[in-house]
């Protein structure tokens, strides 16, 4: 089996491309490759350029391919479906011009990946992590969210050849173990898969292991990144932001934290799962200064285990 380890911005903090913190972008690439990635995402719209003649060649001069790019928006609106295809288009436009990535024997569905992330909502990010207290969309506003998927799919699909998958998100309105059974039962796999994030499925009190067993048969791509089991206690027992959260250092590099590192390489040879595994750890951007050796740690712990 063949698994590609690969990277993402939000490592150096890029989520929010208007922080006027972040780091730039020819900087996160470098560091990319200079830890040993050959994958990297292009992080939340519009933080890497969308003019192949710019990105393209900086990409090859460090030996990288994009692996996914992301639509980290609100998708329950309606006044937002505009805005959501505007994106989609950009970035798919963008990802067919970029050299293609290998099509692995046994991979489902072949990179790079349009990611579908539900973001934007306050009464949802300060519910981050409580399935308890967390306010659920109705009917109608889940059909909503469920309708602009489909059509983010169907133009990213039939237009473009990029396959969707959808993440569910600590802060966001697919977040919890009902929000993500509701989700794969409504939106088939011909209209897209599932990207599957082992740090926000511990955040919203799922067991990754056991979840990825549970949706392999939807899986075309997976993040890994690990929750630092102190610090996720003291947040949890705030009124606190996702992203405030990942500033105090709740995310930590993969082997550190609480989650079962050896287990799931276990799981993802047993599943036979074959293709990209992209390494995150969202912070604050003011601390990027140690993103270098973080990512670093994690792929080498990767390695070390097998991966």
């Amino acid at each position: 089996m063949t698994i590609h380890i690969c990277t993402a911005p939000c490592c150096w903090g890029v989520d929010d491309v208007k922080n006027p913190f972040l780091p730039p972008w020819r900087r996160v690439l470098g560091e990319a490759a200079e830890a040993g990635y050959r994958g990297i995402e292009l992080g939340p719209y519009g933080y890497l350029p969308l003019d192949v003649g710019t990105v393209s060649p900086a990409l090859s001069e460090l030996d990288l391919h994009v692996v996914a790019g992301t639509i980290f928006d609100d998708l329950v609106s309606p006044a937002n479906l505009p805005e959501l295809l505007r994106q989609t288009h950009d970035i798919c436009t963008l990802l067919k011009q970029l050299p293609p990535m290998e099509r692995q024997a046994g991979q489902r569905h072949a990179g790079p990946y349009l990611v579908i992330i539900d973001w934007g909502h306050e009464e949802r990010d300060y519910a981050a992590g409580h399935s308890d207290r967390a306010p659920r969309l109705d009917d109608a506003r889940w059909n909503t969210m469920m309708t602009h998927i489909r059509a983010i799919a169907d133009l990213a699909w039939h237009t473009y050849g990029i396959r969707a998958v959808i993440h569910p998100h600590a802060g966001g309105y697919i977040e919890f173990a009902d929000e993500l059974a509701r989700l794969m039962d409504e939106i088939p796999d011909e209209v897209a898969g599932l990207c599957l994030d082992t740090g926000h499925l511990y955040y919203a009190g799922m067991d990754p292991v056991a979840s990825l067993r549970t949706y392999a048969h939807r899986l075309d791509y997976l993040h890994f990144k690990d929750i630092d089991p102190v610090v996720f206690d003291q947040v949890l027992n705030e009124h606190i932001r996702f992203f405030a959260a990942c500033a105090r250092g709740v995310m930590c590099p993969i082997g550190r934290g609480v989650i079962d590192y050896p287990g799931l390489h276990s799981l993802v040879h047993e599943l036979g799962y074959v293709g990209c595994i992209t390494v995150e750890q969202e912070r604050d951007p003011r601390n990027a200064a140690t993103s270098l050796d973080d990512v670093a740690a994690s792929r080498a712990y990767l390695a070390h285990i097998g991966f």
